[in-house]
């Protein structure tokens, strides 16, 4: 399985990146108001992490103004 593929254990989505593009606002920043590291952050984006704790959760949604459904999908085969 290559980095960019999904855990085969799941088949959720995260939507960073478009969320962020929407907003006008970058990863770094976002990093600054979450108090999350970029690395984790990036791993979230690139659809690596394998767990996110609600807190983390609730902030990025704070931050960015969103529902956790915005920001995670299921993608169904």
């Amino acid at each position: 399985m290559s980095p960019a593929e999904p855990d085969e254990g799941h088949a959720i989505r995260c939507r960073l990146d478009e969320l962020l593009a929407e907003r006008g606002m970058t990863l770094t920043e976002l990093s600054e108001r979450v108090g999350v590291s970029l690395v984790n952050l990036s791993v979230l984006k690139n659809n690596r992490a394998r767990a996110i704790r609600f807190s983390t959760l609730t902030a990025i949604c704070r931050a960015l103004g969103c529902e956790v459904g915005e920001l995670l999908v299921a993608e169904h085969p």
